[in-house]
């Protein structure tokens, strides 16, 4: 019954979709000839399959349903309430009855926007999340269905896969990348339609700004907090291994945050309309490759999922995006093409343009070197892997070139810098950064790349106050937060640069100025790392449901009191043959000490020694990108008057010697 009904739910979601295909195509061409409740319902019945579809599998799965295939394949009697939930998108077809249900939830909101059948644009829009939402519903009711019944039901199943139900992180980092990825719909389908109509402007920049915001904060979240997650759990020391699905989430990351300063611009200044297209386009396609990536074996990662009909479909579905989107583009393109350029590269649309080609030849370089291996072995048969070297050596100099655009563009007045100018704004942000890097190296750091990233970020955050404090019509604090809760998009935005200078900067300091060891220990024996004693007391085990854990503990002692107990495990579960090793991480202000197994005997201990300065930065920097996202989110798409004239104000006195 439950099978039966989340199946039924798909399918009137499908038809709902197609249905709002024909509407929306209609009611583009003739406005008068559709009824708002015609689309109004076809929208409702994708909402209603979604919801009842996802409820079902969830009900499946909660009362331990072994005669529904997914529920089979995917869970145990055993398996914890909390990852018994986050199993109904651990799997391949359950992650895409989740995309569904966020699919649906964006086109509702895109129909609210849809308050009169003259609005072209919308109901153009409304036809193209309606297609989609069609390609992602008929995946579900056929290639990769979850409710298929079984004939003859297991009495129990595997359960998820041990790596999926160790971390509570299950709960939140997959959809978080959901809502980001399935967020750039919103802005894709609006740019389907205005070239359907060939209609230029910054209308549909306006109405998809919301969308897009929520789409990159969430993308955002997604990637640092999936970091946390492969930090805490996989035990490998690291946080980010440039593995092929996490490559294929930064892409579009790159590409959307190229789109949000590039629409900015367009919206400002009038400048760079095509290229806006262009990248809307590409984030979109990538959204698309990225779930390729992660739901077929076409790449050997620990994200993706089993090899299924879904691989070839969603190849498919990406050859169309990428053939009728950027076909429709050069059709149109020329007639949508702005005339405005900037006058001089030393200007604001300078380095917005700078940041933008800085972004896509960033997200090109991890394309290629994601897809490269693919195409070797797809046309001469050969394997070949490209590491981590060549990323690292690839993105260094890409993110240096970054930040230093992003930290100087704010600063620039539009139209033309002066020398003087910009040496008045940015005098005291160079000093002050000169100050702090001189420190460090008189403290003995000569890691280069760790002092230049910490005089730029200097630079960058003084750069900000000194702004706040100069535009703020008092320097009273009541002033300043009247001042940015009215320029929320631009302070927002400020705030995320913040963010990604204190990423910039735990990536540097941990990737530069780490210490590793290995060291093998026996019961009671002892060895030196950081300063610390560290001694090896034994293993213990300890049961619990459906697992077992082998608890190995190391002290670490200081001057001989005991300052830590790591507790690293292996934990092995009842229904599966892997076992997971869980690493014990010790959190300090100034650095991280982290400890992972690497074998565990009865009586003797290898451990994986890593200690790791600032790690909490990188963490905290994610946040504050989020919450830079956040509050220019909560301006609204409508600015109050005031706002509106202590912008004009502070970009008047950026403009007064132009």
């Amino acid at each position: 019954m439950i099978a039966a009904a989340g199946w039924t739910a798909t399918v009137i979601a499908l038809a709902c979709s197609v249905s709002l295909v024909i509407l929306g195509w209609q009611a583009q061409r003739r406005p008068q000839g559709v009824p708002r409740a015609a689309l109004k319902l076809a929208v409702g019945g994708m909402v209603f399959g979604s919801v009842v579809a996802f409820g079902a599998l969830q009900v499946a799965l909660l009362t331990d349903d072994f005669s529904v295939s997914y529920v089979a394949e995917n869970s145990a009697r055993a398996t914890p309430l909390l990852f018994k939930i986050s199993t109904a998108w651990s799997a391949l077809s359950g992650s895409i009855v989740l995309w569904t249900l966020v699919l649906a939830g964006f086109t509702a909101a895109v129909l609210r926007q849809v308050r009169d059948m003259q609005d072209r644009l919308g109901t153009g829009a409304l036809a193209v999340m309606g297609l989609v939402a069609a390609f992602f519903f008929g995946l579900v009711a056929t290639v990769a269905n979850p409710f298929e019944i079984l004939s003859n039901p297991p009495t129990d199943g595997p359960g998820p896969n041990p790596i999926l139900q160790n971390h509570f992180m299950v709960l939140i980092h997959p959809p978080m990348l959901y809502l980001g990825l399935v967020g750039f719909t919103v802005p894709f389908a609006f740019a389907m339609s205005a070239l359907m109509l060939r209609q230029g402007g910054v209308d549909w920049l306006r109405r998809t700004r919301r969308s897009n915001l929520v789409a990159w904060t969430f993308l955002t979240g997604g990637l640092v907090y999936g970091a946390w997650w492969s930090y805490e759990v996989l035990g490998w020391g690291g946080f980010w291994a440039w593995d092929p699905v996490e490559n294929a989430a930064l892409i579009p990351w790159l590409l959307a945050t190229a789109f949000i300063h590039s629409s900015a611009l367009q919206v400002k200044r009038g400048m760079l309309q095509a290229w806006n297209f262009v990248l809307v386009l590409a984030t979109f396609s990538m959204t698309i490759l990225a779930t390729l990536l992660t739901r077929s074996s076409v790449i050997a990662s620990v994200h993706s999922f089993t090899q299924s009909g879904v691989g070839p479909a969603l190849l498919g579905f990406l050859v169309i995006v990428v053939g009728v989107g950027f076909t429709l583009f050069a059709l149109r393109g020329e007639q949508l093409a702005s005339n405005r350029r900037p006058e001089s590269i030393l200007s604001r649309e300078g380095a917005f343009l700078t940041n933008n080609v800085i972004l896509s030849v960033f997200a090109f370089v991890v394309l290629l070197g994601t897809i490269y291996p693919v195409f070797v072995e797809a046309f001469s048969g050969a394997q070949v892997s490209v590491g981590r070297p060549f990323f690292d050596r690839m993105a260094v100099p890409l993110s240096f070139a970054l930040l230093l655009a992003m930290g100087i563009g704010p600063f620039m007045p539009y139209r033309r810098a002066g020398g003087a100018v910009m040496w008045q704004r940015l005098r005291l942000p160079l000093l002050l950064g000169a100050a702090v890097s001189a420190a460090l190296v008189l403290a003995g750091l000569r890691e280069v790349s760790v002092v230049l990233v910490a005089f730029l970020v200097t630079a960058m955050v003084s750069g900000t106050v000194q702004e706040l404090v100069t535009n703020a019509p008092d320097p009273r604090p009541q002033s300043i937060w009247r001042l940015v809760r009215r320029q929320h998009g631009y302070w927002g935005g400020q705030v995320a640069h913040i963010g990604l200078a204190l990423v910039a900067l735990a990536i540097a300091t941990s990737g530069t100025l780490a210490e590793r060891a290995s060291v093998s220990l026996g019961v009671g024996e002892s060895t030196q790392f950081d300063g610390y004693t560290l001694s090896y007391e034994g293993n213990t085990l300890v049961p619990s449901g459906d697992r077992s854990s082998n608890i190995a503990e190391i002290v670490f002692a200081a001057d001989g009191d005991v300052v830590f107990r790591a507790k690293p495990a292996l934990t092995q579960f009842n229904n599966q043959v892997q076992a997971v090793a869980t690493p014990s991480v010790w959190t300090t202000p100034t650095r991280d000490i982290y400890v992972a197994l690497s074998s565990l005997g009865p009586d003797q201990v290898t451990i994986n020694l890593y200690r790791y300065p600032y790690m909490w930065l990188l963490w905290t920097g994610g946040l504050t990108v989020m919450v830079g996202g956040v509050w220019a989110l909560a301006g609204g798409a409508r600015r109050r008057p005031e706002a509106v004239r202590l912008e004009e104000h502070r970009m008047s006195r950026q403009g007064a010697h132009d």
